[in-house]
């Protein structure tokens, strides 16, 4: 009998040790179950916070996006303006560059008039030279103020770049290719010719030969 009870006594705290290492089994299988679903859930909630930032994010980008997209449409318009006008502006310039220069020669104009005019009353020829060579004065203040003045033509040297040669003339008053007279007055601008002068140029005169020398009378 004693060693029967022994046996069962053996027996159930075998049993009672399987079920307390069953419990802590379980129970600690309990806490790793309960500490992945955390784990996983700790997961989802970083997840959703970074899909949130990101889409924060995006959002600020393409506002930024936008508004430096208008931003540039707009600096474009405005561009696009300022050529026209700029434009606009040169084609009517140059379509009316002349008009100071002939509000300046128009009181020329009429003083040629009214020189014809007193010319044609008086019969003076004297009073019709003076009257005119005012007038070709008034012309030459009216051109320099337009930056054109005339060009220096008698008495200088010739030069092809400021006077234009219609013909020579032998003569042994004047040095070789000096200009003698003025046919048509040129006139410069700065540095450019408007037109040149049209002149007579000295030359030397021809050297006799003896075949040319005339013979002696008998």
């Amino acid at each position: 009998m004693s060693n029967d009870a022994n046996s069962v006594e053996a027996s159930n705290a075998e049993e009672n040790t399987a079920e307390t290492e069953v419990d802590i089994t379980a129970e600690a299988m309990g806490e790793a179950t309960e500490a992945i679903a955390g784990s996983e859930s700790d997961d989802s909630v970083q997840q959703d916070a970074s899909t949130e930032t990101g889409s924060s994010d995006l959002d600020r980008i393409k506002a930024e996006r936008d508004q430096n997209l208008d931003k540039f449409q707009r600096v474009t318009a405005e561009l696009e303006n300022f050529r026209r006008r700029v434009q606009r502006e040169a084609e009517l310039s140059a379509r009316y560059s002349s008009l100071p220069l002939i509000r300046d020669l128009l009181p020329a104009m009429d003083n040629v008039a009214r020189t014809i005019q007193a010319a044609e009353q008086t019969g003076k020829l004297d009073d019709l030279i003076q009257g005119l060579q005012m007038i070709i004065a008034q012309f030459d203040q009216i051109f320099g103020s337009h930056s054109a003045k005339p060009i220096a033509a008698v008495g200088e040297i010739f030069d092809p770049n400021l006077h234009e040669a219609l013909q020579q003339v032998p003569t042994d008053e004047h040095p070789p290719m000096t200009v003698i007279q003025e046919l048509e007055r040129g006139y410069i601008m700065h540095d450019r010719v408007i037109r040149p002068t049209k002149v007579l140029v000295a030359c030397a005169l021809p050297e006799l030969t003896k075949d040319a020398e005339p013979a002696e009378e008998s």
